[in-house]
């Protein structure tokens, strides 16, 4: 499964009511590091079939950028039942990635 386009409309069904962890990877276009960062949230998206992956274009969705005190990007969040329970800021690598993942599980 490929990474899901999170937006304000569709933000409550894909991650308030997941039933599964929700990796949410906040990003934009112009973003050097952001782009380093996007294969790899890919890679496992398609790997993790337990896990949901979303991507948020912080320039496209300010309002959810906010409601993160997102202030830098890359920012990986990983959410359970509404709730994040880690958050990171800056290019990570796939193991890092995993590793914030798997506390969730």
């Amino acid at each position: 499964m490929t990474a899901i386009d999170i937006k304000e409309s569709n933000f409550q069904t894909e991650v308030m009511d997941s039933d599964k962890p929700v990796l949410l990877d906040f990003w934009a276009p112009w973003c050097g590091p952001c782009r380093m960062v996007v294969p790899i949230v890919e890679e496992i998206a398609e790997e993790r079939s337990d896990i949901k992956v979303g991507k948020v274009n912080v320039d496209e969705q300010p309002e959810l950028a906010g409601r993160f005190g997102v202030m830098s990007i890359p920012t990986l969040v990983v959410m359970k039942d509404g709730k994040t329970l880690r958050q990171a800021v800056g290019a990570k690598s796939k193991s890092e990635i995993l590793d914030m993942i798997s506390g969730a599980q």
